[in-house]
């Protein structure tokens, strides 16, 4: 394949960036036909397609950077700055559920009977449930501090330790948040209000999910001795967004849990 002609860029030109961006606009698509003409399969077929391209995506950049070599430092400050930009995208997509929540709870319509929360919505109590899952996300923020310090001093068998017990903490985290929907009173149709709060909460959920995939790949990873106390970038960056998770957890947590009681 081709090859950049800069003397620090040693990686081959990659198709998957591409074949990502197309098929995520037909998955967009195809959402659209779903939601008005039920054709259902189609996005089926291009979350399948999506799952295909990372997996292949991801395979040849653990072979460019454990294999071959090829990931210098110049290429990882680049791959950090890709991390950071992506972590901002982040970050304006969850303001956008604020300024959602704060538009409409500050100043409630006349639909809403001029209430925040609307009449006839029993709320979750939030020094149950969400008390408990801030206390867990607080929890693994740790854990996995404590799992980059053991990696950074060579301690193998640490390391596995705190990253198993982030990723047990993770989808403790995720088995509550589906008990929390279950017992809940109100559904995403039941006005403003419950559209806002499924949207916020499951999108953020979403990203623990995929947070504890990343994980459990650099666990994987780990166990096979692909990262060391010198060369880790991939879990480094798994815990910029972890850390970015519990950090929207909390502003979560003190706007749609705590405010609306």
């Amino acid at each position: 394949m081709m090859k950049y002609n800069q003397p620090y860029f040693i990686l081959d030109l990659s198709p998957w960036p591409i074949f990502m961006s197309i098929n995520i606009f037909n998955t967009m698509i195809s959402n659209i036909m779903m939601l008005n003409f039920k054709f259902n399969y189609l996005l089926t077929m291009n979350f399948l397609i999506i799952m295909l391209i990372a997996t292949l995506w991801w395979r040849d950049i653990i072979r460019e950077s454990t294999f071959q070599g090829n990931h210098n430092f110049y290429i990882m400050n680049l791959i950090k700055f890709s991390m950071i930009l992506f972590i901002i995208s982040e970050m304006f997509l969850f303001i956008s559920f604020f300024w959602n929540f704060l538009h409409n709870s500050l100043a409630p319509s006349i639909e809403l009977g001029l209430n925040w929360p609307p009449k006839n919505i029993k709320f979750f109590n939030p020094i149950l449930i969400p008390l408990l899952n801030t206390i867990i996300l607080l929890t693994s923020s740790f854990t996995i501090t404590l799992t980059h310090f053991y990696l950074l001093n060579n301690k193998k068998k640490k390391t596995i330790i705190f990253m198993n017990l982030t990723i047990i903490l993770s989808i403790y985290f995720l088995m509550l948040q589906i008990i929390e929907y279950k017992e809940a009173t109100f559904t995403f149709s039941d006005s403003i209000f419950g559209s806002s709060f499924y949207m916020a909460t499951g999108f953020h959920g979403l990203h623990v999910l995929i947070g504890t995939i990343y994980l459990i790949l650099n666990l994987m990873r780990l166990l096979k001795s692909h990262l060391s106390f010198i060369h880790h970038i991939s879990f480094e960056l798994a815990a910029w967004y972890w850390h970015f998770i519990d950090i929207i957890w909390l502003f979560l947590y003190m706007t749609f849990y705590w405010w609306n009681n």
